[in-house]
């Protein structure tokens, strides 16, 4: 299990590979993020997959990195919500806050 990254042309998309994204991966993920940014990155998928719950240390990670991604005039996508995980984002009202997508090619053809 890791946080594993790719680029499809000028987005990254970050594929939280845990069954469980809690505080002990959210500083790894915020620290890419933030690295990402430093050289250039605005456009952000989060693939949440793999993921059967997330907790609310993680949840701010997201929010955070959104906030920080806004700012440089980025954006930032999540797919692949499982139905424990999309619960989560119903009851924060989160699913307000992001854009949500059923998989990968949804969301990197939302970028067009």
């Amino acid at each position: 299990m890791a946080i594993l990254t790719k680029k499809k042309n000028d987005i990254l998309i970050i594929l939280i590979d845990y069954e469980r994204a809690t505080v002990t991966i959210s500083e790894e993920f915020s620290s890419i993020v933030k690295h990402e940014i430093a050289f250039g990155g605005k456009n952000f998928i989060i693939d949440l997959s793999e993921c059967e719950f997330i907790d609310s240390t993680f949840l701010s990670a997201l929010v955070s990195s959104f906030k920080k991604i806004v700012e440089v005039g980025g954006d930032l996508k999540i797919f692949g919500l499982k139905p424990a995980v999309n619960s989560m984002f119903q009851l924060t009202r989160l699913s307000k806050v992001f854009d949500i997508y059923f998989d990968q090619k949804e969301a990197l053809n939302s970028f067009n």
